[in-house]
């Protein structure tokens, strides 16, 4: 794995994927810090790790029982204001995504960022309104990032 380190979130890439914003890790993270603080939270320690398919499903095997492909796995370690976490995504499920939505591969990417930070904050996609609700700040806080950088 090789990590690179801006404040309090952390970027690593599993070994066979390139990580996908190298020189941008300032800007995503004051984009995710700035997600917490409206939201009222703190990130005290957020770790992404970039993998392929493969890796998260084995995760998803291990930790979920779970045997299916996903885009994201998030281990909270805090409740509360602060966020402590590990965020897994894959960027196969992205890049899939990406084309199906017709939207950017870095646009579904954030899309999947943010959605892991509005769990940890709360958020839940259960219902159908929880959907809608968690969908309008994705797309909310997308738009933030292009504002923010």
């Amino acid at each position: 794995m090789n990590a690179e380190t801006s404040a309090n979130i952390s970027f690593f890439v599993e070994e066979d994927v390139s990580h996908p914003f190298p020189s941008d890790e300032p800007e995503y993270s004051k984009w995710l810090n700035s997600v917490a603080a409206e939201e009222n939270k703190t990130i005290s320690t957020l770790t992404y790790i970039f993998c392929s398919d493969e890796y998260l499903l084995d995760i998803n095997l291990t930790y979920l029982g779970h045997d299916y492909y996903t885009d994201i796995i998030t281990f909270p370690y805090k409740e509360g204001d602060i966020i402590e976490s590990d965020i897994y995504i894959s960027l196969d499920r992205i890049k899939e995504n990406a084309e199906e939505f017709k939207v950017s591969f870095y646009n579904e990417l954030k899309r999947v960022m943010v959605h892991g930070v509005l769990h940890l904050i709360g958020y839940n996609d259960k219902s159908e309104k929880e959907v809608i609700t968690i969908r309008e700040k994705e797309d909310y806080y997308i738009r933030r990032f292009d504002f923010l950088s």
